[in-house]
């Protein structure tokens, strides 16, 4: 085959791999089969590995595109988690959730704990994971996702908003406990609790124990209908231990009053003139006569 016929092959076949969505094997093809000559592949083990690349390439691609829209803080992660501060029951149950088998069965993940106890932390850790293993998760306040829920329910667009939501396998709802709603938004939330009942999960974190829940339904049949829905399905975490703020905060005082302790002190030394030395001189001169 001529150059010229060559190079029309070659732009055919990136024409053809552009039109397939195959950027990765476009980009590898060659190179691969340079690999595949000197290894004496046979063209099926040459074609798995290309497919692979792009396989692999496309996860990539996804699990960056999820984390981007998760609104996941990048700083709570795995890795970030001091795990010497959690309780026995909830260090033994994380490898487990971060894994995700209780997104597969529609379960829940509800985290108690007095503010500071690391609730969110562990919330946020579990959400990275799932995104790593090709999850879509949403991490948002709760009270950020009453008023959107409410916004959409003014506009009359809540069923497409739920919809939108339906399409995440967890969110994570942080802080349900500062949520103090009107009846209204109290009923977008349950709403949006009952869409989700034994289908997609939802991880939620509160300082307030179930008993304190109808500061935030209003309604005592709503609070225990919501109750109900929530520890169905649910794995439950109490968050215990002193508060990681306050201990933070300890430690920068501690540290600000060594500093301050320790600062060295500057002393001016003693000068003396020469007409001075002069009269101390003759002085001792006397002395010794």
């Amino acid at each position: 085959m001529s150059a010229e016929g060559t190079t029309a092959s070659e732009e055919t076949l990136a024409m053809m791999l552009r039109v397939l969505k195959l950027p990765t094997v476009g980009k590898h093809a060659e190179e691969v089969a340079a690999q595949a000559a000197r290894a004496g592949w046979t063209f099926g083990q040459y074609l798995r590995h290309l497919m692979g690349l792009e396989l692999e390439e496309r996860r990539r691609r996804r699990v960056a595109r999820n984390l981007h829209h998760s609104g996941l803080p990048g700083e709570k992660t795995l890795g970030t988690l001091n795990r010497k501060r959690l309780s026995a029951p909830v260090a033994r149950q994380l490898p487990t959730l971060c894994e995700g088998g209780f997104v597969e069965r529609g379960e829940n993940v509800l985290l108690f704990g007095l503010p500071g106890r690391g609730k969110t932390h562990v919330a946020c850790a579990i959400g990275h994971e799932l995104v790593r293993r090709g999850r879509r998760v949403l991490f948002t306040p709760t009270y950020a996702l009453v008023q959107r829920l409410l916004g959409a329910k003014r506009e009359l667009r809540l069923e497409k908003e739920l919809g939108v939501l339906d399409g995440f396998d967890a969110v994570i709802l942080d802080d349900i406990g500062y949520v103090q709603q009107s009846r209204d938004e109290m009923e977008v939330l349950f709403t949006f609790l009952a869409e989700r009942y034994e289908r997609k999960s939802v991880l939620i974190t509160s300082n307030l124990v179930f008993s304190e829940w109808n500061r935030i339904f209003k309604d005592p049949m709503t609070t225990a209908a919501a109750i109900d829905r929530l520890v169905h399905h649910a794995v439950i975490l109490e968050m215990t231990g002193g508060s990681l703020r306050a201990e933070r905060a300890e430690e920068t005082r501690a540290t600000t009053t060594t500093a301050a302790t320790t600062t060295p002190t500057t002393t001016t030394p003693t000068t003396t003139t020469t007409g001075e030395a002069e009269r101390q001189q003759d002085e001792a001169s006397v002395g010794e006569m």
